[in-house]
């Protein structure tokens, strides 16, 4: 197993910007105001051939009247407790604090080996702030820029010189990849309280306050021996309500956990009903192709004889027509009900979202579905379509190659959508259909495939009726 890194220390110390210099990537997000990282936050990191799993924390504060600290420090606790190693950053420009030497003692307490490392030494001259840290007891901290990038090579080769090269390191088969599931919704309709229900502990922070989560939040889970990557992300509010910037970052990483999430939970409150933002915030997840999963939560708030998943159902065929085909579910993150029908509904959309279809068969569709209605006109001229593939998946995209794919219209789109759905058994998921023009007469060579013998039969009995009516 790839071993595990935790970066703490106090808030604003730069850990945010160190795993983002770690990881190659902008997952974590940086803000010069103090407490912008409340969660555990997952990445994975490589330095020579070695690769391991980077943890950034929130930062320690050991007797604050903020009502997330102690959320915080039991995160801090949790993430120490999995940790192979811990990466204590301090502050270059400020000094020693006495959170950081309460934090030092927590680590000797807890029998943890650490690295120390000074962050914001831009260079050479600046490495006399060091003097000042040997007060900790620290034998060698190790002078650094998050920001710029000094000191960071001398660094990372102490950190990973134990570790094992990755050639070393590789099982003789590479399990297949976990199915990818975010959890996307408006502020405080308890995206984190059903993650902590699916992974059976307090993984995230939960809180009654709106907008307790800002980074997107990955967490590793098995169940009926299949694994999942759960993506906690911050709610999603209106742009009239987005004020701070902070939060203007945290939609924007919601909406980055959107592009990479193979099925989006689309999570709302029952007792409010789906809203206008909730349907804007499922519009995001269709307009990135994401397979959905509509969760009416707090199930078990509403009065006996609001229960109807009939009406809940019908609320959102009509407020969002665009997902008509997403699965609904309605549970309590709280208590547990129906939680346990998620991960199959999510296998079932995931099977659909990840389908192959050959190309002889969806011909045949397209014949059989133009035969029983055909194209309308364009220019007095019939809108034909000569050939049909998949070219991916995730979601089903399939190629019509036809002689007007500017003419079609968007109900006959639609139609032809509804047709391979039907014939295919793809009811759970979104479906991408593009038309490309024929070029000349290349088409089926270009694809070295040959019509079906269904099509050509249906083409030369059409040529046999044009030559009658001529004679």
């Amino acid at each position: 197993m790839k071993p595990v890194v935790a970066l703490v220390g106090r808030p604003n110390v730069g850990k945010s910007t160190l795993f983002n210099r770690m990881t190659r990537s902008r997952d974590a997000i940086v803000d010069d105001m103090p407490g912008v990282t409340r969660d555990r936050h997952f990445g994975e990191a490589r330095w020579d051939n070695k690769a391991f799993i980077l943890v950034d924390t929130g930062g320690f504060i050991s007797n604050d009247t903020d009502a997330f600290a102690a959320h915080i420090r039991e995160q801090v606790l949790l993430a120490l407790e999995g940790a192979d190693h811990v990466v204590l950053v301090l502050d270059g420009k400020s000094g020693i604090s006495y959170y950081d030497r309460d934090l030092v003692n927590l680590l000797r307490e807890k029998g943890k080996t650490f690295f120390c490392v000074v962050n914001k030494i831009d260079s050479e001259r600046h490495e006399t702030a060091l003097h000042d840290f040997y007060a900790l007891g620290i034998e060698e901290p190790f002078p650094l820029s998050a920001e710029h990038g000094y000191g960071f090579s001398d660094f990372m080769e102490a950190l990973t010189e134990d570790m094992i090269p990755m050639e070393e390191n590789l099982a003789d088969e590479v399990p297949e990849g976990p199915i990818k599931v975010a959890v996307v919704g408006r502020p405080n309709a308890g995206k984190s309280s059903l993650i902590n229900r699916l992974l059976g502990e307090d993984r995230m922070v939960v809180s009654e306050v709106a907008g307790t989560t800002r980074d997107a939040v990955d967490s590793l889970v098995r169940f009926g021996g299949k694994s999942y990557l759960l993506i906690d992300t911050a709610g999603i509010r209106r742009k009239g309500k987005v004020t701070e910037r902070i939060e203007k970052f945290s939609v924007i990483q919601a909406l980055r956990a959107l592009e990479r999430c193979d099925v989006a939970l689309i999570l709302f409150d029952a007792s409010e009903g789906i809203t206008d933002q909730d349907v804007r915030v499922a519009g995001y997840a269709a307009d990135r192709g994401c397979g959905c999963i509509f969760i009416c939560n707090k199930w078990d708030l509403l009065p006996a004889e609001e229960k109807d998943v009939k009406r809940v159902k019908a609320a959102i065929a009509m407020e969002a027509k665009f997902l008509a085909f997403a699965p609904v579910l309605t549970i309590s993150a709280l208590t547990g009900q129906r939680v346990n029908q998620i991960f199959p509904t999510v296998d079932a959309v995931y099977a659909q979202y990840t389908s192959q279809t050959g190309t002889s068969h969806l011909n045949r569709i397209i014949e059989e579905a133009t035969a029983r209605t055909e194209p309308s006109l364009h220019n007095g001229k019939r809108i034909k379509f000569y050939f049909a593939s998949q070219i991916r998946t995730a979601p089903p995209r399939f190629s019509l190659v036809t002689n007007y794919p500017d003419a079609v219209h968007f109900s006959y789109r639609r139609y032809l959508v509804n047709q391979i759905r039907e014939a295919l058994g793809l009811d759970l998921t979104p479906i991408r259909l593009e038309f490309k023009e024929r070029s000349g007469r290349t088409d089926y060579s270009e694809k070295k495939t040959k019509p079906s013998p269904e099509l050509v039969r249906k083409l030369q009995a059409k040529r046999r009726q044009r030559k009658r009516r001529n004679r």
